[in-house]
């Protein structure tokens, strides 16, 4: 097994530093970075083990690391009977896993030429990019306000929740005055709201009964709003035909557009 393991002009191997398990099927791992490996917040990377046979089998992951730190990190679901995640499970820190020299992705906060307000909306680990878009200093200085909307099933998977309260008290801009950070918190399997603020309607039920612009005091408007969508593809399918009522628009190359999307499966 260890002989996939091998450098080439496609991947690196890189070694697992450490895991945080969030619930028994939900948590983040680190691993080292080679220097030379380059990443936009907001991007992916594509990860490669071993199968049983020897055959590499590869899984993209969105990096929630900033594109600053040494070290490179993922959050991740396990996925019953999945191939990748039922070995992934099974590594400890020290194991080598292979990376992909290159990132890829355009779920980028700088495809936006304008805008007031950055709306993140994500389901499940949908989540990840918007952390390491939020490390970077840049988003903090481009916008006024900063919106992220996280849904999940149970209140124990409001994973890096810490992490963004304390960026509302303390942004990576340290002293300097930047853009409010609005956080928004959803259960869906939670029977009613009013659970330590927590909503417990689905994402596109929030915008459809206007919730969610009262909730953080701002309107969901294609002059002053920009918004990324990761996560769950029918969410980002309602979300896409809701927007586009709102006389929003995607990104294109010759279209500015109002907001990006990235389905995670």
């Amino acid at each position: 097994m260890q002989s996939a393991f091998q450098p080439s002009e496609r991947a690196s191997v890189e070694t697992i530093t450490a895991f945080r398990h969030w619930t028994p099927g939900l948590y983040s791992f680190r691993t080292t970075r080679p220097p030379e490996y380059r990443f936009t917040a907001g991007q992916y990377a594509r990860l490669g083990l071993p199968n049983e046979h020897g055959n590499l089998i590869w899984r993209a992951y969105s990096i929630v690391s900033s594109s600053m730190e040494n070290e490179l990190e993922y959050y991740v679901v396990d996925v019953p009977g999945g191939c990748f995640t039922s070995m992934l499970r099974q590594l400890e820190p020290g194991a080598p896993i292979l990376l992909d020299r290159q990132s890829f992705g355009v779920m980028l906060p700088e495809r936006f030429v304008d805008g007031d307000d950055l709306w993140m909306l994500a389901t499940g680990t949908g989540l990840g990019p918007f952390i390491s878009i939020l490390r970077e200093p840049t988003v903090w200085q481009r916008f006024r306000n900063l919106i992220v909307v996280h849904s999940v099933r149970q209140p124990n998977e409001f994973a890096y929740a810490e992490e963004l309260r304390e960026m509302q008290n303390k942004s990576p801009l340290g002293e300097q005055k930047g853009a409010a950070l609005h956080i928004v918190q959803t259960c869906t399997r939670v029977q009613q709201n009013g659970n330590e603020g927590r909503h417990c309607e689905r994402i596109t039920t929030l915008v459809l009964n206007g919730e969610l612009e009262r909730n953080v005091g701002l309107s969901l408007s294609p002059e002053h709003s920009r918004v990324m969508l990761c996560g769950n593809p029918a969410m980002i399918d309602a979300m896409r035909d809701i927007l586009k009522e709102r006389g929003m628009r995607p990104v294109r190359r010759d279209n500015p557009g109002q907001y990006v999307a990235e389905n995670y499966w």
